[in-house]
Parts: C-alpha cells; structure tokens; sequence
C-alpha cells in the first residue's frame, strides 16, 4: 500500500479598494500633514473628517482628550478602520472634552455605515462611550470603555452590527440605559463580552440589554458580573414588538438582582426568545426570571410568548436572608408556550418556581417543565415551586463548585437523563450534544476522560479548515482534508450545517470518500439546492468522519457568521 502526497493549491478572489488608504493619528502630529506615519495628524476628529471608504486609520500610542464624530460611510467590502497602531495603547478621555450630550456618544458613529472600531480604551463619557444610532454594518471589537454616565457601549435603531471582545466597566453612572444596549435593531451579535462592576445601578445599569423592538439577536459567550441592583442580561419588549432573540453560551454571576430575565415594561409582545447552554450562578433573586414587573404608571397587560429555557446551569441564586429567589421562575401570567427543559437547578433558595400560572380558556397550563435536575430546598412559603415531569431529584455532582467548574463527574444523574426535544446539538463549550445518542441535564455534556482526549487527537491529521470568508455573504467555502492513513481504504463523511439553536439547516455531504482535501460550497440564497435563504445569524458546521461500521473517529464544529 503506497502512501501518497496531497497537494492543495487553493485560489481566493478578494475584492479590495484600490483605493485604500492608511493614515496615522500621533502625540506629535499635525492636522495640517498628510497624516502618513511620518507626517501623522494630531487628532482623530481630524482623520474622521478625512478618511474615506476603504481606509484605516492607525492610532498611536498615547491618551486623546477629545470627542470622535464620524463624518463618512464606508462601503460593502471597504469598512473604514478606526484601530490603535500595533499593541498601542490609545485612550480617548472624555474628561476634558465635555459636550454634555444625551442620545450619543464620546466615539458616535451614528448616521453612518460600514464602520469598525477596535483596539481603543474610552473612558470618562459624558453620555455613551462608543455609540451608534441609524447605522448599519458596524463592528466595535476589541474596545474597553470605563466611566461613563450612560452606556458604554450604546446600539440603537441600526442593523448588521457586531460586538465583539469589549470590555465595559463602570458603564451607567445614573445616566440610564445599560452597559451594553441593543435597541431597535436587527441582525445584531453580541458575543465574548466582558461586562462588570456598573455604576450605582439606581438608573440603569443592566449588563446587556436588547430591547424595544430589536429581533434576530444573539448574545453569546459573554461574561457579565458584579453588577448593583440590576440585571445582568436582559431581553425586554418596552412598548414593541420585540422577538428572534437567542442568549446562550453565557455566564452570569454575582449581580445584586436576577442574573437573566425576560420582560415587557410597557406592554410590547416579547416572543421567541431561546435561552440556552448558560451558566447563572451567586445572582441575589432568580437565575433565570420571566418578568412582571411594569414602566412607573403602566398598569396594561405585558404579553410574553414562547420562551425556551433549556439546557441551562443555575446555582445558589436566592437571597438565603429573606428566602426569596429561584433556579429559575415564571413570574408573568400572561406568560404563554414556556418551555423549561434540561436545567440543572443547584443549591438556589428554592430550584423551579411558577408565581402566577397562565392558563388558557379550557384550564390548561400554558408551560411545560420536564427533566430537569433540581437539588436543595424546593419549598416555599406560598407552595408555588414545582418538580415537573420526568424530573432528577439529586445532586448533580458538579466536578468543583468551589471553583465554579459546573461539568459533570463520571456518574452523575444528569448523564443521559435529558429530554432530546430541542435540545441544542453543541453545549457550553461547543461539544456535541448528544453524545451516545442521549442528552445530559445542564450546560455541560458529560465526555468520559478518554473522549475528551479529543477524537480529534485518535487518529493524526483529519482537519476541518475555518471557511472563508467569515463573515459570509451570500455563500461560504468550507474546506476539510482527510488524511493518508496506511490500511484504511475510505471514510464515511458527513458535514453539516445548523443554526444557533442547534437546528439541522443542510446536510453538505453525506457520502464515503477517501484521503484528500475537499472544499464544499454553502450557498445561503433561493437558489441553493442545499438551503432556503438564511437570515443573518450564527451558524456551525459540524463535520463527522467514520469508518464504515464504526463509532465516530472524528468530530469538529467550527462556527461562522452571516451578514445580509
């Protein structure tokens, strides 16, 4: 059996404006230059004024006491780049530069499109740290605001905006709003955020808020802590209708009130809403609360529709003073088509609770409760907690509280003891779910110390490429190789597509191949024999090679992002 070469030789056409310019901001610069690296301008607002579709603007060490409007659009393609130079560190300081704004921001983008945002420390706002308003195509990564009397990170009425990687600290200093606010808008993602410590938290302050009237929104993979009196995610309708919101992958801890919840204050519909893979623990009231709480003067109804909590890890949330607080709680009676699935309720003052039951003209119960695990006391004083059905009723033997590490130990009663009804094909960490062909209870699925090895490492050289390019639109190519192996004449291949609640969307392949290197095209329009029209979103691709008769060799998924 002779053993072969593979050669890959992969060609990619990247429309680029010739066009393009980098300009550079210095401490010793001059606004009259030509604001190249060695004549660099003086200020930001200077290369606001300036640059054009396609630049970037280089910004070098050292801290700017001023305010940044953007004054121009970039193009599909040709962002303009607003980034530090290298590993700088770039302050924009507000202290000396008040403007006493509302509605905006000391770094605002508004009124314009295609723009990114990265690198930058903006710190001691008069109103929002980096804001947009009526702009589409943003992307504001990379960025730590601190100090500001509103938002530090502020989105309103726009579309197509991702955040990504920030860091806010000290954000909503009585100004109101919240740390990171996602309002009116759509085809937005918010993920891998680190959101802590706001500001008094007597008006305002929730961590990441998406309200009034944003739909297709995902929050994902954020950290949010230590916050004062308020919420530390946050889906609520306001006035409007407000739906297609999934929050997953989260992790919520130590806020001096619910850790995630869903609400209407003033009488909007919230509907659809996908609450998953989250880990909310140490929260002083619920983990995980459907609202009832009203705007100052609102007494009308605040509809709220098919909610899906499922899958999630809550942990010794309740005040244990007063004995008040849940795992997770229906607290809303004109909540409808709320699904609660999966849950790991651990050690909170009481573990699954329905305040107030809605129930539709015949009497039904308009929720469903089934497998969860619940642990500790589910007693309270009104005797509206409830078990629900197929329930685990034992400790899930959490491998290290104490560190705060919610995976499951070899044994524990979550293993194999979830419902497969919606559950999400990935978990907390993007593993496969499920795994044998049943669903564990919790954030986590439980992989043995022989299949966390990674199937990955059992047998050398199988690789699953990132696509390109990422983000996508309308289509993406995929790329895997399957390696050379001596004795082994083929593989079975399956590569597929889902969405971000672990909906299969397409299979791509599903077919014996042998060793070499294969790219395959995803086509997100009409007129795709694999897919309809996708809306923009997060999306995996999860490829799975076997031998044929055996278990699976190897697994990955990989996850990519569509901008329409």
């Amino acid at each position: 059996f002779m053993k072969r070469r593979i050669i890959t030789i992969i060609f990619f056409l990247i429309t680029v404006n010739i066009n393009a310019t980098s300009y550079f901001v210095a401490k010793n610069g001059n606004d009259n230059s030509i604001g190249s690296e060695n004549f660099p301008w003086l200020t930001i607002q200077k290369a606001a004024y300036t640059i054009i579709a396609g630049d970037t603007l280089f910004i070098k060490v050292g801290t700017y006491n001023e305010r940044v409007v953007v004054e121009n659009s970039g193009s599909e393609g040709n962002y303009i780049v607003f980034t530090n130079y290298k590993d700088d560190v770039v302050t924009i300081n507000g202290s000396k530069n008040s403007w006493g704004g509302i509605g905006n921001g000391l770094f605002d983008v508004s009124d314009n499109n295609f723009i990114e945002i990265s690198g930058l420390k903006i710190i001691n706002a008069d109103y929002g740290g980096i804001w947009a308003n009526n702009s589409n195509h943003i992307i504001i990564k990379n960025n730590f605001t601190k100090n500001t009397f509103s938002c530090g990170i502020g989105i309103w009425n726009s579309s197509y905006v991702t955040v990504e990687n920030n860091e806010v600290e000290l954000a909503c200093n009585d100004g109101g709003e919240e740390c990171i606010s996602i309002a009116n808008s759509y085809n937005c993602n918010i993920f891998n955020n680190t959101v802590h410590h706001n500001g008094p938290g007597t008006n305002g302050g929730e961590g990441i808020d998406v309200k009034q009237g944003s739909h297709n929104v995902n929050i994902y993979q954020n950290k949010v802590h230590h916050l004062n009196n308020r919420i530390g995610i946050y889906a609520d309708a306001w006035d409007t209708l407000t739906y297609n919101i999934n929050i997953y992958q989260n992790i919520v801890y130590n806020c001096s009130e619910s850790g995630l919840a869903v609400a209407s204050e003033k009488g909007g519909l919230i509907e659809k809403v996908n609450i998953y893979n989250n880990i909310i623990y140490s929260n002083k009231y619920g983990g995980i609360e459907i609202g009832d709480w009203s705007d100052v003067g609102f007494k009308g109804p605040k509809p709220i529709e098919h909610i899906k909590i499922i899958n999630n890890t809550c942990f010794k949330n309740g005040s244990y003073l007063d004995g008040w607080g849940f795992g997770i709680v229906i607290d809303n009676p004109l909540a409808k088509d709320v699904i609660i699935r999966n849950n790991i309720c651990s050690k909170n003052s009481a573990q699954i609770a329905i305040q107030r039951v809605a129930i539709d003209s015949s009497g039904k119960k308009l929720y469903i409760a089934d497998h969860n695990l619940l642990f500790g006391n589910n007693k309270t004083e009104d005797n509206k907690t409830i078990f629900g059905s197929d329930s685990v009723i034992s400790n899930p033997l959490f491998v290290d509280t104490t560190l705060f590490n919610f995976k499951l130990q070899k044994g524990s009663p979550a293993i194999n003891a979830g419902g497969l009804t919606d559950a999400p094909n990935y978990d907390f960490e993007n593993n496969i779910r499920p795994n044998n062909g049943k669903i564990d209870i919790g954030a986590f699925e439980y992989y043995s110390t022989a299949s966390t090895t990674d199937e990955h490492h059992t047998i050398n050289g199988f690789h699953l490429f990132q696509n390109y390019p990422n983000p996508f639109n309308p289509n993406t190519k995929i790329t895997y190789e399957i390696p050379l192996i001596e004795n082994v004449w083929g593989w079975f291949v399956t590569l597929k597509i889902y969405n971000s609640i672990g909906q299969e969307i397409a299979t791509l392949v599903n077919k014996k191949q042998d060793a070499g290197v294969y790219e395959v095209e995803f086509n997100t329009s009409t007129s795709s024999s694999t897919a309809s029209e996708l809306a923009s979103g997060i999306y995996y691709y999860k490829l799975q090679i076997n031998i044929s008769g055996m278990v699976s060799n190897y697994t990955e998924t990989k996850k990519m992002i569509l901008l329409r």
